[in-house]
């Protein structure tokens, strides 16, 4: 089951359940549209993959199956993020 994490890896920008700009990789790093749009040029920085729009968790399993709290903030550091993406065939 996904974790559905609260919050943007780089920019820690809120995410909540229903946001509609939240974006996932294959591992659940999770980031908002817009930093995967401008910053990380649609590549995960830490796993090298693409990435997908995270699913909505409907409203009324919230209580059986609640999201998670812990927030992951790991600024992207660009410039060698840039450089690696670069290599990637």
């Amino acid at each position: 089951m996904l974790e559905i994490r609260p919050n943007c890896e780089h920019c820690n920008k809120d995410l909540p359940f229903d946001a509609s700009d939240a974006l996932i990789c294959t591992f659940e790093c999770t980031f908002c549209e817009d930093c995967v749009t401008n910053v990380l040029e649609h590549v995960c920085p830490n796993c090298g993959g693409d990435f997908t729009k995270r699913p909505i968790r409907p409203a009324n399993l919230l209580e059986k199956y609640p999201v998670s709290t812990k927030r992951v903030y790991k600024p992207v550091d660009v410039e060698a993020h840039k450089e690696r993406i670069k290599n990637i065939p």
